[in-house]
């Protein structure tokens, strides 16, 4: 059986059991990896009853969560984010600490497929058992970010873990969706030639609260060091996210090692200056009201395409979008007007 086809079985015997939400509470705070793995599918999980339980879980495991760092990390494609994530996650394991990564992979926005690699390309960390490595598709959301990765974090800090990064695919919106639920935002970026601050775009700097340039070593040490003075000079020309800290810029080669306890000790001077300022507490609470909006929006949205006098309006609307016989903005009016005024008469 290959890989493939053993994840699929697994998914589908998962899919037959009825998952308990105690037995797997329990589980997660035993430190059991297969629990939390179960956890991590049941929420993911789009079948009505997988979510009950999941809510259920979550709510029982709540008051354990919140104790980690939260870190989010983006980059460019090729920036060396999977080689660094696992050379900082081994060197904070290797200082006892437990580490959590939730790497978001790019699905296919025509089939839905995803590639899933993250466990291959972090071979030594992923057999680390202070370590715990889930990939899951981004499922087409906004910025690539599964809109479960939140509540896949909640069930890793209930299990203990102290340090949770979020990987994401790095492209188009998805910085900001991974700077709008973590702790410290880290923007990877790799040395090159010519202007480095060309294709880096203001809206990404603004939410970096350090930057790391990759790969400093060798013959592109130069080049990097020069990139770290562009970039610092940037920063300084930007206003700051918080008023208790000043972003910095740092050097790391992910291959040699280096520079990682650097960027370990500037993340926990980053929690502490937010905590001790009492910024921490806000920007959690700030993140929560804004999950809370987001599924909102997703299971409004979930809920109008469902409903049966709308799945039959929507295909009439489109295509007199489509030709211009009406604007956006009407259709989609109309197509409210239709659902929400039902749903006034109902609860008259």
């Amino acid at each position: 059986m290959s890989g493939t086809e053993k994840k699929h079985a697994q998914r589908r015997a998962f899919n037959r059991a009825s998952p308990d939400a105690g037995e797997l509470a329990r589980g997660i705070r035993a430190g059991s990896r297969t629990a939390l793995a179960r956890a991590i599918t049941l929420v993911e999980s789009s079948r009505a009853d997988h979510q009950k339980i999941a809510q259920a879980l979550l709510a029982e495991l709540l008051p354990e969560t919140g104790k980690a760092v939260r870190l989010g990390l983006s980059g460019a494609p090729g920036v060396g984010k999977s080689t660094f994530t696992e050379a900082f996650g081994r060197f904070l394991t290797g200082k006892g600490h437990k580490v959590a990564v939730l790497a978001i992979d790019p699905s296919s926005a025509r089939t839905g497929g995803s590639i899933l690699g993250d466990k291959t390309r972090m071979e030594l960390l992923a057999r680390d058992p202070n370590a715990f490595i889930r990939p899951s598709p981004s499922g087409g959301t906004l910025g690539g970010v599964a809109r479960r990765t939140r509540e896949a974090m909640l069930l890793t800090e209930a299990a203990g873990y102290d340090v949770v990064i979020i990987e994401t695919v790095g492209v188009g919106q998805s910085e900001t969706a991974v700077a709008d639920m973590v702790d410290m935002f880290v923007l990877l970026l790799s040395p090159g030639g010519g202007d480095e601050l060309q294709g880096i775009k203001r809206g990404i700097m603004e939410l970096a609260d350090l930057i790391v340039v990759n790969k400093a070593d060798g013959d592109l040490l130069p080049a990097a060091r020069r990139a770290q003075v562009e970039y610092k000079t940037a920063l300084h020309l930007m206003r700051p996210k918080s008023a208790a800290w000043q972003p910095d810029v740092l050097l790391a080669s992910a291959l040699k090692g280096e520079g990682l306890p650097e960027v370990w000790e500037t993340a926990r001077s980053h929690h502490d200056a937010l905590a001790g300022a009492g910024e921490l507490d806000r920007l959690r609470a700030a993140q929560a009201r804004a999950w809370m909006w987001t599924e909102i929006r997703e299971g409004l949205f979930a809920a109008l395409k469902a409903h049966p006098k709308a799945a039959r309006l929507i295909p009439e609307l489109e295509r007199d979008v489509a030709e211009g016989q009406t604007t956006p903005t009407a259709a989609a009016r109309r197509l409210l007007a239709l659902v929400l005024g039902e749903e006034g008469q109902k609860d008259a």
